[in-house]
C-alpha cells in the first residue's frame, strides 16, 4: 500500500489562558487532546462533531495557522510539525484550506484576479504573464465563474460565487490536500448543494484529497469516504460512510445521529438525545470524556482514558463497551 498523503500522530494542541484577579494564575485549554487519523490521495475525510470539539483547531493546526502543543503532523512522508516558517513555506502548497466564511476570509481590497494571482506568483507556477491569464481563465471556469469577474471586487458577489473565489484561491497554488472547514455552512440550502457538486466534481477532475470538517450530517453522508467524530478534543469514532452511518458504535456517534431530522414519523420514537452540557475543556472529565452524558457509562469510564481499537476491518472506537473484560462487566 501506498503511504498515506497526511498523517497525523496523537496531536495536542492546549491554550493557555489567564485566570485570577490579576491573572497570575493559568488555566489550561485543551482544544486537542490526542487526535490520531490519515487521509490517503483522492479521499475525502469528514470531521464531524458538536460546536467547540476541536475541529477548526485541528484544520488551522495541519496548515500551520496555530503550532501544535504536541504530536506530529507528516504530509507527504515529511514531517511539517516542527519546520520553521521559512522552510515550511515551500511545502504549503500542498495543503490549502476554504474558510467558512466566504466574506471575511477574501481582502475586500484585492480583485479576484489579483487574489489569484497571489499564489501562483509565489510558488513560481505562471511563466509568463500570458501564461497566468491562461490558468486564471481555466481555474474561473472550473469553479464555475464568467472570465469577466476577474476584475472585479468581493463586495459586487453573492454569498455563494465568494465561496466559488475561496474555492478557486485554494486550488490555485494545484494542492494535493484541500481542508473545508464548515466551508458551506453559511450558504443557503440551494447554494449549499451546488458548492458540495463543486467539490465533488473538482475532486474527481484533479483527484484532490479532502478534509471536509462539518456538522451538518446530511451533507457528510452524501460525499464522504470516511468519517471521524471528534467529541472534546478526542476522536471518537472513525470509519467508512456507509458503516457510521449504518452501524454506529460508540454511543455519542448514536447519539449525533439520532438527532438528525427525518421525514419518518416513526423514527421519531428511537431517538437517543444527548443530556447534559459539554464539559469544558478547561477542566474535561477524567477517563473517558464523554462519560459525563453517557447513558451506558459504567465505573470503568470514570477511571480510565479509553483509546481507539479497531472493531472491524477499517473501523475504530474508542469506547470501553467493546474491550472483553468491559463487556464482562457490563453484562
Amino acid at each position: 500500500m501506498s503511504p498515506p498523503l497526511l498523517a497525523v500522530n496523537d496531536l495536542k494542541v492546549h491554550f493557555a489562558i489567564p485566570r485570577g484577579l490579576f491573572g497570575r494564575d493559568r488555566a489550561v485549554v485543551h482544544a486537542v487532546d490526542g487526535v490520531s487519523f490519515e487521509i490517503a490521495r483522492g479521499e475525502t475525510l469528514s470531521l464531524v462533531g458538536e460546536s467547540g470539539c476541536g475541529k477548526s483547531t485541528v484544520a488551522r493546526t495541519l496548515l500551520r495557522l496555530l503550532q501544535p502543543t504536541s504530536g506530529q503532523i507528516v504530509l507527504k512522508g515529511r514531517r511539517i510539525d516542527d519546520l520553521s516558517p521559512g522552510t515550511f513555506r515551500p511545502l504549503r502548497r500542498a495543503i490549502q484550506i476554504v474558510f467558512q466564511d466566504p466574506f471575511s476570509s477574501l481582502n475586500p481590497r484585492l480583485t479576484v484576479r489579483a487574489a489569484l494571482s497571489e499564489p501562483m506568483r509565489n510558488f513560481g507556477l505562471a511563466s509568463s504573464p500570458a501564461d497566468l491569464g491562461r490558468r486564471l481563465d481555466a481555474l474561473m471556469a472550473r469553479v464555475g465563474l464568467p472570465r469577466d469577474a476577474l476584475d472585479r471586487f468581493p463586495h459586487e458577489f453573492s454569498g455563494g460565487q465568494r465561496q466559488r473565489i475561496g474555492i478557486a484561491r485554494a486550488l490555485a497554488p494545484e494542492p494535493d490536500l484541500v481542508v473545508c472547514d464548515e466551508a458551506v455552512s453559511a450558504l443557503d440550502v440551494s447554494v449549499k448543494a451546488q458548492i458540495v457538486n463543486l467539490f465533488q466534481d473538482l475532486q474527481r477532475e484533479l483527484g484532490l484529497a479532502l478534509l471536509f470538517i462539518s456538522h451538518d450530517l446530511a451533507i457528510v453522508e452524501h460525499m464522504t469516504d470516511r468519517v471521524a467524530v471528534m467529541y472534546l478534543g478526542r476522536i471518537v469514532e472513525i470509519g467508512p460512510r456507509r458503516e457510521i452511518f449504518g452501524a454506529p458504535k460508540h454511543p455519542y456517534t448514536q447519539a449525533l445521529l439520532s438527532a438528525v431530522p427525518v421525514p419518518d414519523p416513526a423514527a421519531e420514537r428511537q431517538r437517543a438525545p444527548l443530556s447534559g452540557d459539554v464539559p469544558s475543556p478547561v477542566n474535561p472529565p477524567k477517563g473517558c470524556h464523554f462519560h459525563t452524558r453517557c447513558p451506558k457509562v459504567f465505573d470503568r469510564c470514570r477511571r480510565e482514558t479509553p483509546f481507539l481499537k479497531a472493531v472491524s476491518p477499517d473501523r475504530s472506537t474508542a469506547c470501553h463497551l467493546y474491550d472483553e473484560p468491559a463487556r464482562a462487566i457490563a453484562a
